[in-house]
């Protein structure tokens, strides 16, 4: 497959995360993590979690055939990178397994609690904060290793000149910028929202740009050795 037409599947294909990615987290899942708490909402919108789920798996399907489409052409500018950027990729798609996961647990949770006796509830109501922990750190960490897994991609586009290096180079800021949001909770502090917008800007600049356009087609020239 030519390099341009690669570059514009993968554009698609970034629109459709960024898509998925917004309706997942701001929508079907909100009600879950809304008052008055995952342990009563989890039974009420158990289908909607369950929705959510099955979006988050296939939009972890869809990370996986963006890498396979790039590897090829990552890989022909920088085998290193384009192993680093891959290892993250899974590694990225792990935690998105494992956080999901977790989801249920707590749906399951809540469905348990709610089909408890008075008597039980008491000592069933203690477990809440350790399962928001589990699926909450998972998320943290998925999030940690999606911004890495994208700091790969922005910087093999922007070294190899694949896109506009202006856009390459907004694609790296915005990914630092949602990286230091992410990694707040770390330190005991909550995620600025405001510090990841800029990448779901990025995002759907770069799709619009690789479907329209699709990766540069100029090749870097080797250097050839001196004739003595």
């Amino acid at each position: 497959m030519e390099k341009t037409n690669v570059g514009r599947w993968i554009g698609a294909l970034v629109l459709l995360q960024l898509v998925l990615g917004i309706y997942v987290n701001f929508a079907l899942t909100a009600p879950l993590y809304g008052e008055p708490g995952f342990a009563v909402n989890g039974a009420k919108v158990a289908n909607h979690i369950g929705a959510s789920v099955l979006l988050a798996v296939f939009g972890s399907l869809v990370s996986l055939t963006v890498a396979n489409l790039a590897y090829g052409t990552f890989k022909a500018h920088n085998p290193v990178l384009a192993r680093g950027y891959m290892m993250l990729v899974c590694i990225s798609v792990t935690l998105v397994l494992v956080e999901n996961i977790n989801t249920m647990a707590l749906v399951s949770f809540s469905q348990t609690l709610a089909q408890a006796d008075p008597t039980s509830q008491s000592t069933i109501q203690a477990l809440p904060s350790l399962f928001a922990a589990y699926r909450n750190w998972a998320h943290y960490i998925g999030l940690i290793m999606s911004g890495l897994m994208l700091l790969a991609f922005y910087l093999v586009l922007f070294r190899y000149r694949l896109i506009p290096m202006l856009l390459a180079g907004f694609g790296i800021l915005a990914v630092l910028s949602q990286l230091s949001s992410v990694s707040r909770p770390l330190f005991g502090l909550k995620v600025d929202f405001m510090l990841i917008a800029p990448l779901a800007l990025s995002q759907l600049l770069l799709g619009l740009w690789l479907i329209f356009k699709g990766f540069n087609s100029h090749q870097e020239t080797a250097v050839s050795p001196a004739k003595v």
